[in-house]
């Protein structure tokens, strides 16, 4: 299978020594909502290779990050503590110190096969992970965003999202790609665990 043809996204992340293309999509979600005003604890759920980690880095140097992938992340510091393995089998909570996280990223997508019925099912299945885990994790007040492909499940996510957050945006970032569905919901002002 050929690779793509690097762009101007690809290029621009290996003249920044980021590990991938997709640091962009965080960084216009940044520049847009402002996420990482009064950050000091995020969770990244779909960390490697690691762009989106080394972002947080850059952006909150004195924040603690916990990333977590099946697959390796492709670079350390000392205020990133990676879990590798599947957040359905992993206590994210364990790994903050008791505190809660004032930010939760999902850039966790599923490996595609081509046929739209079953890539949007299994991009929808991990977004309900990643919400599962936010609200577990996230204080009152803090923001979640992740991605999902458009599809039956669209909507649902939307709606569900709302009961949670005081606030809910939608953004297909510039530096995704043409043919991809993906579209990351902003999920800002948590309003904190459902009382049982």
């Amino acid at each position: 299978m050929s690779r793509r043809r690097p762009d101007s996204f690809t290029k621009r992340a290996k003249a920044q020594d980021f590990l991938a293309r997709s640091v962009f999509k965080l960084e216009e979600i940044d520049k847009r909502e402002k996420l990482f005003q009064g950050v000091e604890t995020i969770v990244d759920l779909g960390a490697a290779p690691g762009s989106w980690t080394q972002y947080c880095v850059r952006r909150v140097p004195k924040a603690k990050i916990v990333a977590i992938d099946l697959n390796p992340l492709k670079f350390s510091h000392p205020n990133v503590q990676f879990v590798q393995g599947s957040i359905t089998e992993t206590d994210m909570a364990v790994y903050l110190d008791g505190k809660a996280a004032d930010l939760v990223l999902s850039d966790m997508a599923p490996k595609t096969t081509g046929i739209h019925d079953t890539d949007v099912a299994r991009s929808a299945e991990l977004a309900e992970m990643a919400l599962e885990t936010a609200l577990k994790v996230l204080r009152p007040g803090g923001s979640f965003v992740a991605k999902l492909f458009m599809g039956e499940s669209f909507e649902a996510y939307d709606v569900a999202l709302k009961k949670h957050f005081e606030i809910v945006k939608k953004l297909r970032p510039e530096s995704t790609r043409k043919r991809s569905r993906e579209i990351f919901f902003i999920a800002k002002s948590f309003r904190g665990p459902a009382l049982s």
